[in-house]
């Protein structure tokens, strides 16, 4: 998938769910970990797919993605942040494995086409293969929440935080969440957590705005 393709796809990702949000994904530091609900733990996990060799990672330098949130965060122009943003996206989107970067255009491809048992098997084998590559948890939880699996897209969000707190496509999700559930103190924390990351999107600005006013009046 191309990164403005990617990007433009993450801010449409609206979970319209009464599911209840653990308070402790609601922190203004790094996300913690085991933030899945008792019922959803309870779940049995699914068998794992049969391993696949990997083929060795790139190991070719790359530019440091904590130097990109610092530019990401220090840049107040919105184009140029935008830049600066589908960077990031672009490093998430490489594994370092030939191998899991082919499983993942894989799911995508096989996820535009409808073919949703083939993209959970790519993703499966991807998450198998590299369990710490956040990329491919996100992807999971897209796919998931298009299948109208609620439940699981937020345990896979649950775990892209987990392996990557600075992921600002799921820090979106999850305040698209607070607001659908109109959670609307928690969402705008999250919002806040999001512009700390990056404090030149407007979409994120204009969210965080709106909140603010509105939970003004109710204070009124």
């Amino acid at each position: 998938m191309a990164q403005a393709d990617y990007f433009n796809r993450m801010r449409q990702f609206r979970f319209q769910t009464s599911l209840a949000v653990a308070i402790g994904f609601l922190t203004l530091g790094p996300l913690p970990s085991g933030l899945v609900s008792a019922a959803l733990a309870a779940e049995p996990a699914s068998s794992a797919p049969a391993p696949q060799t990997a083929v060795a990672p790139d190991t070719a330098p790359k530019t440091s993605i904590d130097n990109l949130f610092s530019s990401l965060k220090k840049e107040r122009d919105a184009q140029k942040a935008r830049v600066i943003a589908n960077e990031i996206v672009g490093e998430w989107n490489d594994s370092g494995s030939a191998t899991i970067n082919l499983l993942m255009t894989w799911s995508e491809e096989a996820a535009e086409k409808k073919r949703k048992a083939a993209a959970y098997d790519f993703l499966d084998q991807a998450i198998y293969l590299e369990p710490d590559f956040a990329q491919a948890w996100y992807r999971r939880a897209l796919v998931h929440y298009s299948d109208g699996d609620t439940r699981k897209a937020m345990s896979d969000l649950n775990s892209t935080l987990e392996k990557e707190p600075r992921f600002f496509p799921a820090l979106a999700s999850l305040a698209n969440i607070l607001e659908s559930t109109e959670r609307n103190e928690l969402a705008l924390k999250v919002w806040e957590q999001y512009l700390a990351l990056y404090p030149a999107d407007k979409d994120a600005q204009k969210e965080a705005s709106e909140l603010t006013e509105k939970l003004a009046g109710t204070r009124s």
